[in-house]
């Protein structure tokens, strides 16, 4: 019963310290409205979980349910973000070397800090559903509640997924490399990865007579494509159903449409594959047990490191940066680009000489995409911008002179634009020839970025925010969307960072100024 106590103190606490922060209820409030937003009238314009492209379910117990589990597909990205850190905290903190001195094992520490993470991610759901079962009520096209077929597809869709999810973020804890800002960018590549992987899976599932795929996807869209195929192909008379679903489809009023969707039917292959994901988490936290005392001591090597202000000797950079040094800010300046510069690691320099030799050589298209690339290089630095004092703990230090916020805050903005510009300085070269536009679009864009990365980093407390939106653009960037792929419109990407700086700036102002009273 002891081991038991501690164990359930372990996940309380860790529960307790998630639900007080800011973060999670950001999170629930933006699941919720995504909820209820998902649950459209007739008569509007768009249609979530679309099928055919103008079909939904009848908003019954049991559609409702399975609209809630198919948006746990997105909590199971925002949820890594919003859950992982926590094993590292108790390195930081030295909380794990008192653990240590328990009785309690490795692997139910480990096993309680999943299970936390699943108590986080099962309320943001929980919320979500409480949303939908409202939206059911209101709509009224079905008020018949069924509370087992509303969770059922909760259960066994979106809870697997989300303990992979779970397990991820402890893994990523573990590991050293993967704990800060390559960490972050791997999964959202894995977890797009995982999405284009399940594709070929659901075309599979649409085709398959007899049972259903027993193993799936870990997040159930195969599952969920078979259900379609056995319950609503049947309801179609005048089309064939087609192979997928649109998570949002915007539809025309004379062709919107439903279907019965009174239960999820499932089968014992179905249920035994969701089990089997459920179950390969659970072993997979029990597998990490034994390199948890390896990453606790790897823990303390980048803060020796961090407190030493170790890095490469870069005496041109010394020579350049000694005439800004005769003013305040030039010596803020000087001092942030030295310490950026000369703890950047081997790779990074190879990195970067094959983005900026790309920018000036590849074709105008893939230029652009290397352009994104060079900031990618600096997102590390982006995340940490408005929390360099708090990780450090130098604040009280560096905040205590006059005016030495505003200072900060500017040096910090000048230094991270100046690299933005400088990291892209061939393409600069390049485009300032032949597409004065493109050349301007990268110049702006390099002073936005260190803008919201300061704003974003010092309103949320934490770098994971604009390291997750920095992905979702870049994502973005690659299929094409003017955002940050400056040889799309590059007067449009102009024109929206121009007008979206003033409030990156006003935010990053208001906000810095209650970051430096702490």
């Amino acid at each position: 019963m002891e081991s038991v106590r501690r164990f359930g103190a372990i996940v309380g606490a860790d529960l307790r310290e998630r639900m007080r922060s800011t973060k999670f209820w950001v999170i629930q409030a933006l699941l919720c409205m995504a909820s209820w937003w998902s649950f459209p009238t007739m008569e509007q314009n768009y249609v979530v979980l679309g099928i055919n492209g103008h079909l939904r379910g009848e908003y019954s117990s049991a559609w409702i349910g399975m609209v809630v589990a198919m948006l746990a597909v997105w909590l199971s990205l925002v949820g890594f973000y919003l859950v992982r850190g926590t094993v590292v905290r108790d390195f930081e903190t030295r909380v794990w070397q008192l653990l240590v001195a328990t009785p309690l094992t490795r692997s139910a520490y480990l096993l309680a800090k999943w299970c936390s993470n699943m108590a986080v991610l099962s309320l943001v759901l929980a919320g979500a559903l409480a949303v939908g079962v409202a939206a059911q009520m209101v709509r009224g096209e079905n008020l018949q509640l069924d509370l087992v077929e509303l969770v059922k597809p909760a259960l066994f869709l979106a809870i697997p997924s989300l303990a992979l999810t779970s397990l991820l973020a402890l893994v990523f804890d573990l590991i050293p490399w993967l704990r800060r800002t390559a960490g972050n960018v791997l999964f959202f590549i894995l977890w797009i990865a995982s999405l284009a992987a399940t594709v070929p899976g659901m075309n599979s599932a649409a085709a398959r007579e007899g049972g259903g795929p027993w193993l799936g996807d870990p997040r159930g869209m195969m599952v969920f494509q078979y259900s379609l195929v056995r319950q609503v192909a049947p309801q179609l008379k005048d089309e064939a159903l087609r192979t997928g679903f649109c998570m949002v489809c915007g539809v025309k009023n004379h062709r919107r449409d439903r279907f019965a969707w009174p239960e999820w039917q499932q089968d014992a292959p179905m249920v035994a594959g969701r089990l089997f994901w459920l179950l390969l988490a659970t072993g997979g936290v029990l597998l990490c047990a034994p390199w948890l005392d390896r990453a606790a001591a790897s823990c303390e090597k980048p803060r020796a490191a961090s407190a030493s202000g170790s890095g490469r000797s870069m005496r041109l950079l010394d020579l350049l940066m000694s005439p800004l040094q005769s003013t305040q800010l030039g010596t803020l300046v000087a001092a942030e680009l030295q310490l950026t510069l000369r703890q950047r690691p081997g790779w990074w320099w190879l990195a970067l000489l094959f983005t900026a030799g790309a920018g000036m050589l590849a074709p105008i298209p893939a230029a652009a995409l290397a352009v994104v690339g060079s900031w990618a290089l600096l997102l590390d630095r982006y995340g940490q911008a408005a929390l360099h004092e708090r990780t450090t703990r130098t604040g009280p230090l560096i905040f205590s002179a006059t005016g030495a916020g505003k200072r900060v805050l500017l040096a910090r903005w000048t230094v991270l634009f100046a690299l933005g510009a400088l990291v892209n300085l061939p393409a600069l070269m390049r485009f300032g020839a032949t597409q004065p536009m493109t050349a301007l679009a990268i110049l702006i864009v390099a002073a936005s970025l260190p803008a919201w990365s300061l704003a974003i980093g010092a309103l949320t407390g934490n770098p994971r925010t604009f390291e997750l939106l920095a992905c979702v653009f870049g994502y973005l960037a690659l299929n094409e969307v003017a955002v940050l792929n400056v040889s799309i419109d590059p007067g449009w990407t102009s024109l929206v960072h121009m007008v979206m700086l003033p409030v990156a700036i006003f935010v990053a102002s208001k906000s810095w100024v209650r970051l430096s009273q702490r």
